[in-house]
Formats: structure tokens, sequence, C-alpha cells
């Protein structure tokens, strides 16, 4: 009996234990590996896509949480890339952009929070609408920027791009290697960046500094294919700069996307500099990936049938009055006294066809 006990605690103890080592890795276009023994989530990756037919630029951003002190993670690009920091602006000018409509709904009935069952009212949300011989690795770059070190990559073997992230401090997991080759097959190029906060010994938490990618694509896609390997539910925020409405052509096995906004826009200040100061179509996207597993694809985005706008609103609901009365009590009070006039002429009309009584009647 001991012994089984014994038993049991160990395997509870070895079970806790794997959970602090293995790494918990999870990113929207890419993979996020902490070090050993530490964890890390990315609780919201928000990017913004440029896109002009001919190039395309990616300007993201993570929120994370855990206790990883330091991170590294890979990016798949089709063509060549540029890496830089990104301006965190963007993403502030892009939420002012975007932000619901407010406007105000009338009702004539009085409801729960309207007299005379509750005085005044409150607000309430709704929605209106909704090459042969090369080397394995080759290394095109590396840069220092910021808190990041930026290597961009080719690789003809995925194995052989797995051992040179180790030998070269980015620690990545076995199943990379499988989830690479149809990058590698299809000869794209990587961004493996390690992160780290500015403050040594300081858990990465929040949200970090942008980088902003640039590649050249005659097709606009956002790499996705990666986040197969997240181990809980990852949120993806998109804003896509183009000259047309665009749209997921699937939902890559998350849920259905959802447009929050769509319309023309004039970018100024750091926005204008992904449109060279131009006018841009702006659809901004949300999409939840419950079961990350699911994912079978890289985002690929095609324009929409029509430039239709759409903007979110916020409703505030209130009583319709009159003056400070309410609509519906003018109504029925009116009623009443229509009903009781015409009640009053009838008797009136009776009382005079019948005539006076005769006395002894």
């Amino acid at each position: 009996m001991r012994r089984r006990i014994a038993a049991v605690l160990f395997a509870l103890l070895a079970t806790q234990l794997g959970s602090l080592i293995s790494p918990a890795y999870a990113c929207g276009c890419g993979a996020m590996i902490p070090d050993r023994m530490a964890r890390i989530g990315v609780d919201r990756e928000t990017s913004v896509v440029r896109w002009d037919g001919r190039a395309e630029q990616i300007v993201m951003r993570f929120t994370v949480a855990g206790d990883a002190k330091r991170a590294a993670w890979i990016m798949p690009v089709p063509n060549r890339a540029a890496v830089e920091l990104g301006d965190a602006a963007v993403f502030d000018q892009l939420a002012t952009l975007t932000r619901p409509e407010r406007k105000t709904r009338t009702h004539f009935w009085p409801r729960e929070r309207d007299w005379p069952f509750a005085a005044g009212s409150r607000d309430g949300v709704g929605a209106p609408l909704p090459g042969a011989g090369a080397p394995a690795v080759g290394v095109v770059g590396r840069e220092r920027l910021g808190d990041f070190d930026v290597a961009r990559l080719t690789a003809t073997d995925p194995d052989a791009l797995r051992d040179w992230l180790r030998s070269n401090g980015f620690e990545l997991p076995d199943r990379l290697s499988t989830e690479l080759r149809p990058y590698v097959d299809q000869k794209w190029e990587y961004v493996a960046v390690r992160l780290a906060p500015r403050e040594p010994g300081t858990p990465l938490r929040g949200t970090l500094d942008p980088l902003r990618i640039r590649f050249d694509s005659d097709r606009l896609v956002y790499p996705m294919r990666l986040s197969r390997m997240a181990r809980t539910a990852q949120s993806l925020g998109l804003y896509v700069l183009a000259d047309h409405r665009m749209e997921p052509s699937s939902p890559i096995g998350g849920d259905a996307p959802e447009v929050t906004f769509a319309g023309t826009v004039t970018p100024q200040g750091p926005l204008a500099g992904l449109t060279d100061g131009k006018p841009a179509f702006l659809t901004a996207i949300d999409q939840r990936f419950p079961e990350p597993g699911r994912i079978d694809g890289d985002h690929e985005l095609r324009r929409t049938a029509a430039d239709t706008p759409y903007r979110r609103a916020v409703y505030r609901d209130e009583l319709l009055t009159a003056g400070g009365i309410p609509v519906w009590l003018l109504t029925a009070g009116g009623a009443l006294a229509a009903v009781t006039a015409a009640g009053l002429a009838a008797g009136l009309r009776i009382r005079r066809t019948r005539g006076p009584r005769r006395a002894g009647a």
C-alpha cells in the first residue's frame, strides 16, 4: 500500500513538473517560445497589414503574459524581408478610426428603466447589423532592433533550420521541423526574433514593442500555420489597408472572421507612412481560434464583391418624449379624453332624440 501511495504521489509530482517545464508557445503568425522552466502566452495579437498589389507590410505587436524573462519566435515570409521597429502610435490611430459610432434610438412604450417603472435611462449596447548546391540555411541578415535580436534566414531543410536556430540561441520545439515543412517546400524565408524586456530579469508581460516587416508579394497573405502549435485559444486582430475591402478566403480552422469596420480612410501621422499618405480602404477583422490545432493554413485575403462600408454602433435607448412628457402618456391621455368626449356626445344625442318626458307618463 505504501508503495502504491508513493507511486501515485510521484506520478502527480511528475505531471506538475512537466507542466512547468514544457513551453507554452503561442503566436498568431508564428511560434513564440520562452526559455526553459518558464511559461508565456500570447493573449492577443494585433497586426496592421498594408498591401498595394505588389508588396506587403506587416506591423505587429503582442500582448503577452507569463513568467518568461526571454522568448523567441519565428515568422515565415514568402519573399526576402526587411525588418525594423514599428510605431505603436499606429495602433492608437486605428483604434480611433474604427471606434463604434454612438447613436440614439427611441422607443414608444416604457420599459423597465423608464417611468413609471423606474426613473431615468441608461446606455444600451447593440449591433446595428451586424537553389541547388546552396547551404541548407542561409543568413540574409542579422540586426539588433531595440529589445529584439532579429535574424533573416533562408532554408532548404526544416531540420537544418531548427538546428541553426538552436545553435544560435533560439530554443524552439522539435515539432517545429514538421510544421515548417510546407514553407520549406514553397521556398519561403524566415524572420527569427529573440526578445527580452528592457530591464533584465523582468518577466515579459503586457504589450511589447511592435515590429514592421516588409516583403514583396503579389497576393495578400498573413502567415498563420505555425499557430497550430499553440496550446491555448488564440485571438487575432487584423487591420488591412488595401485598395479595396478585403476578406479572408476561409476561416482556416477558426471561428468565422468578424468585420468590425470597413471604409475609406486618409491616414495621417505615423499611419500615413504605410500608405505614403494616400487614401486606402481599411478593413478591420477580428477572429478567435478556440482550438489552434485545427488551423490548416495561412490566411489569404481577397477582394470582396463590393466595397461596402460598415461601422459598428453603440446605441443609447431613450423613451420618446414631447416637451419632456412621454409621448405614450400624451397619446393614452388623448385617447382617453377622446373616448370620454365621444361618450358624452352620444349621451346628449340620445337625450335629444327621446325628448323631454311628460308628467304622469
